[in-house]
């Protein structure tokens, strides 16, 4: 089952790239918003240094596990007799506490806040996504080189492909949603309105990145 590998190491990097890509645009706007305050200078050092640490240990390396974590759970599920219910249920109620904790949003915040049940359960619908999406495009058996051809064969046509984005982006958009909503549930005392202005104007950007390369692959 070479094609198994061959289609694990095309997505990761995909979305190893996506992640750089879209922190790349959290530091920009991150920096966009400290400038534009008359009173940022105070907590810029504070919102900073969150930032940098939140990118460089949490929301990096906490990406990167998740995207592991996603793709090994559909390549098990491969390689150990294909796809049944009771095993891929198995695999999330197995392997979920391992994504939650990596996590990049659920780890700034509060586990005792009254919105972080909310939180958990988007991010156990993403890893179902995630997993689902994974084992689409690792059963790739066709001769393919790229991401983009591996996703022509995976999902045929581009508008199967962006309801399978539309699916995750929607579930993203939720959970930003909620610390906008209440941002008492972050962990950080200062500078709230500016990480969650960060939040949303990062994921916004990435979203259109995101389908607007729909129009490269198909």
């Amino acid at each position: 089952m070479e094609y198994i590998d061959r289609n694990y190491d095309l997505v990761r990097d995909r979305m190893i790239h996506q992640m750089n890509v879209s922190l790349g645009y959290g530091k920009e706007i991150l920096d966009s918003e400290l400038d534009a305050g008359l009173l940022n200078f105070v907590i810029k050092p504070i919102v900073t240094s969150f930032y940098k640490y939140w990118t460089d240990k949490d929301a990096k390396v906490g990406t990167i596990e998740q995207i592991r974590l996603s793709l090994d759970s559909a390549r098990s599920i491969i390689v150990n007799g294909g796809y049944s219910e009771e095993k891929f249920n198995n695999i999330i109620n197995e392997k979920f506490k391992f994504y939650l904790e990596n996590d990049q949003t659920a780890r700034q915040c509060k586990k005792n806040h009254k919105n972080y049940g909310k939180l958990e359960a988007i991010s156990k619908q993403l890893f179902i996504s995630q997993i689902e999406e994974s084992l689409k495009l690792l059963n790739v058996k066709e001769d393919v080189n790229s991401y983009n051809e591996l996703s022509r064969v995976a999902y045929k046509t581009k508008e199967s492909a962006y309801q399978a984005l539309k699916r995750q982006l929607d579930l993203n958009d939720d959970g930003i949603s909620i610390v906008e909503q209440d941002d008492s549930i972050l962990k950080v005392n200062m500078g709230k309105n500016i990480i969650t202005s960060t939040l949303r104007k990062g994921f916004e950007l990435t979203k259109q990145k995101l389908i607007a390369e729909l129009d490269e692959i198909f």
